[in-house]
This record gives structure tokens, sequence and C-alpha cells, in this order.
């Protein structure tokens, strides 16, 4: 299995390789050259495997036995036995055929652990057998960062360096990083937002010279291929659940980066029976305003009650686009230095082939808040601000009753207490047992100015010899 460049400059690369590359020499994002596809009867063979053992094999054609499969095994098995349920990703029933797929069950609470526990495993096997350290430099808006730490953390040829935008995450968020103390793990609240901290990130893989001599960079956000591999995963295990593939199902995400809904999309392609992909966003639209109206231009970001997807500068869709445009590199090259501008726009067969493959709607916080307070009064169901959004957008672009809608539940509600509260709870959702003492714990980060050289000096400075 080889993996190309969304841009069509960089020379393909395996699967190890592209783990430890991240963004392409020609700044774009590496996809298989081809896709895996499962027959019907394959995937109806998988009813009933453990998370686990399904994992294997929906990843194992994407590492063509680069890992030899016990290994790989391993990785896996390690990787989830860190969450707290044992199904792994479970289900709830909120309305007539409506579930809630929670996907908030690893050690940091949140969707992102399914990806990144896995992504630290895998690296730290690549890592030892190429006898190689390197450095981690990742942005987060909210979850990435701690979820990342936490599969990096003890990793000895790693030393990690998360970026966050100062005072716009939640304290939950902020202090899942920034209380992780060990000597190869340090945060940075940068003065900024989201896009900012990304930007950075960008700039520093496209220029590594700032790196100790022997180092490199490695992504850890969904430009990362092992990420996008990794979510695919609960597609499957979420639809085979419910009945595929004898029964079609369909799933609404709520997204900023477009990584999760990405996994969403290849499952459907590698023979998984989706009916309908929803696009759900918070008043930070890009993707829906691109969808409904072929308006892919920057605003100003706002600052929502669901952090996680205050982004407006959507990396992933980079790799849909070049699906939608025949895979031609060029076209995409184009489109991406026109976004550089401001705004793009979408051909007209692409953007046909974009709405017959997706719906999309927009949740502003006042729409968040009814939809937390009316699925409690109704089922006694707590959801996070983020997975409200799901849940409203599917609600309102649904086309069949009769298919299943599963919503993915991103986080976890005792992350976001602000919106809980605002949503007529009197108390503040409780931190599961591990993280009980949460407030209690030592803080350690640095308080940054946006500025790319001053903050590469800082990394430069703290990478262990």
């Amino acid at each position: 299995m080889k993996y190309i460049s969304t841009r069509g400059e960089a020379a393909p690369l395996s699967f190890e390789d592209v783990v430890l590359t991240g963004l392409a020499p020609d700044g774009g994002l590496y996809v298989p050259e081809t896709l895996p596809k499962f027959s019907q009867e394959e995937i109806a063979s998988w009813a009933g495997l453990s998370y686990q053992d399904l994992a294997f094999k929906v990843i194992a054609p994407f590492v063509a036995g680069e890992v030899p499969d016990a290994d790989l095994k391993k990785i896996i098995d390690d990787s989830y036995a860190t969450f707290r349920h044992t199904a792994i990703a479970p289900m709830v029933q909120t309305a007539h055929n409506e579930w809630i797929l929670e996907l908030f069950q690893g050690p940091t609470l949140a969707f992102k652990d399914f990806a990144l526990q896995f992504l630290g495993n895998l690296l730290d096997y690549v890592l030892k057998k190429r006898d190689q350290k390197v450095v981690v430099m990742g942005a987060t808006s909210g979850d990435t960062g701690s979820a990342a730490i936490e599969g990096c953390r003890h990793c000895d040829n790693i030393d990690i360096f998360i970026l966050h935008p100062h005072n716009r995450v939640s304290d939950v968020q902020r202090r899942q990083m920034t209380t992780v103390l060990e000597n190869n793990v340090h945060n940075i609240a940068l003065g900024g937002n989201f896009d900012d901290c990304q930007n950075m990130v960008k700039a520093s893989f496209g220029d590594q010279s700032f790196l100790p001599e022997g180092r490199q960079l490695v992504a850890v956000n969904s430009i990362n291929w092992a990420r996008i591999m990794a979510q695919i995963v609960y597609y499957f295990y979420a639809a085979l659940a419910l009945g595929a593939p004898a029964r079609a199902v369909s799933f609404s995400v709520p997204t900023g980066n477009f990584g999760d809904i990405f996994a969403g999309y290849l499952a459907k392609q590698m023979g998984l029976p989706i009916d309908q992909l929803v696009i759900a966003t918070n008043a930070n639209d890009i993707l829906h305003r691109c969808i409904s109206d072929n308006d892919h231009s920057k605003k100003e970001l706002i600052h929502s009650l669901s952090p996680s997807m205050d982004i407006m500068v959507s990396s992933n869709f980079e790799r849909l686009l070049f699906d939608l445009y025949g895979r031609e590199g060029a076209s995409i090259k184009q489109l991406m230095e026109d976004f550089k501008s401001g705004s793009m726009t979408l051909s007209d067969a692409a953007l046909v082939k974009a709405r017959e493959l997706f719906s999309s709607y927009r949740v502003g916080d006042e729409e968040t808040i009814e939809v937390i307070r009316d699925v409690f009064e109704n089922t006694e169901y707590l959801l996070d601000p983020h997975t409200a959004i799901g849940v409203e957008a599917a609600r309102k672009t649904r086309r069949r009753q009769d298919i299943p809608m599963i919503c993915l539940s991103t986080a976890h509600p005792a992350k976001f207490p602000e919106a809980v509260r605002k949503a007529g709870q009197d108390q503040d959702p409780a931190l599961p047992h591990h993280m009980t003492d949460l407030f209690d714990r030592e803080e350690r980060f640095e308080v940054l100015e946006k500025d790319l050289q001053t903050v590469q000096q800082h990394i430069a400075g703290n990478v262990r010899a």
C-alpha cells in the first residue's frame, strides 16, 4: 500500500513513513493510492466481533503487512485497554430510530482517544524499531491536545509540544493537558485562536530547520493519516450493531476539522451501506456554507459553547476535495492557493458530488442549549454541546425515519459545564472517577505570544538530548 499527496507533487510513501511524515513536502495531505473495499458478505461476517477484533479487520489492509499481524493486534489491544466501557463504543437510544454513539469512553473523555491511543502506541512501536527520536507538535481546539498527550506521555522517543488558544478552551480541557507533568510533555497557551495555533504547526512542518540536528516533526493532528484510519472503525462497529450490511444506516457528525466525518465517508467508499452523512457545524459554519451555498470563505472566528469546533480552516476537507476533483493534484493545489487568499469556489461538478455525499446544518449556541435541555427532559440523558449539535442537525436534515440515525457523541458533558448549566442543570456533570481530583492537580504550561519564532525557539530549547 502506497500513500500519495493530495497536491500531486510528493513522492509516494509507505505506511510507516506516512505515519512519521505528517504533511507532504508539497503541502498536501497523504491518502491511500487505492482504498480497500469490503464485500457485503465480508462485512456481514464481522457481526459480533469485539471492537478490537473489528479494528484489526479494518486497519490491516492499510498497513499491508508493514507491521506484522501479531504486533498490529497487540498495538490495537493495548490502545483500547485504557477505555472505561468494555464495549469501547457503546450506543444509547434517545428517540425513535435515533442513537447516540458514545465516543467518550477513553481516558480523556473525547472521541480523539480512539485515534490517539492507537497513534501513540503505533509511534512507540515504529520509533523503537528504527531507534529514532522525534518531536510531536500539535494544535488543539480542546480535545486533541489531551488525547495526544495521553497517547505519547509514556513514549521515551517522543517530546510532545501542544499549542492551545489561551483562555479559549474549557477549564477541564486545559487541565487535562496542563496537569500531565512528564518531562517529555510541553503545553503552550498561545495568544490567538485555534487557526493561529494550526497555522504555526503547518508553518513549522514546512520548515523544520529550527529543530536540533537529527530530529523531525511528527503530526498528531488529523493531518496524520493513521488518525483518520483508526476512526473508520467505529462507523463499521456502530452500523454492524444495528443490522448492517443488511440494513443501511445514517450518521450525523459534529465536525470542525472534517477529519471525523471524512472517516465516515471512507467507510462508505469501502463498502459500508451509509444512506446519509450529516455535517453538523456550530456558528463557525464554513463547511455548511460550502455545501449549501458554495461559500468556502474565511470569516471571523466566533468563540462558542462548543469550542472544539471553533475552527475556520478545516484541514481534512482537502482530502475530500482530492476525490471530488478526480484526484487531480494540480486542481487541489490551485484551490488551496485560492483559499489562502480568503476563499475558494468549488466547480459545479464538485459541488454536485459533495451534495450527493453530504447533508449539512448549522446550529448556534441557543439551539444547542435547547437541544441539551430537550433531550434531558425526554430521556434523562445528558448531551455535551458538540453532540447536541449533531442531534439537532440530524433531526433537521433527516430524510428517512426507517433508517437508523446514529449521532456521534464526541465528548463527555463534564468537559463543558458552562453549556450544561445554561441548559438548566443545577449541578455540573460529575467527572469520572479517575478524574475527580483534576482541579487539585498541579498545572504546568507556558503562555507565549502569537509569534512563530518565539514558539519555535521555545520548542528547540526544550527538546531532550
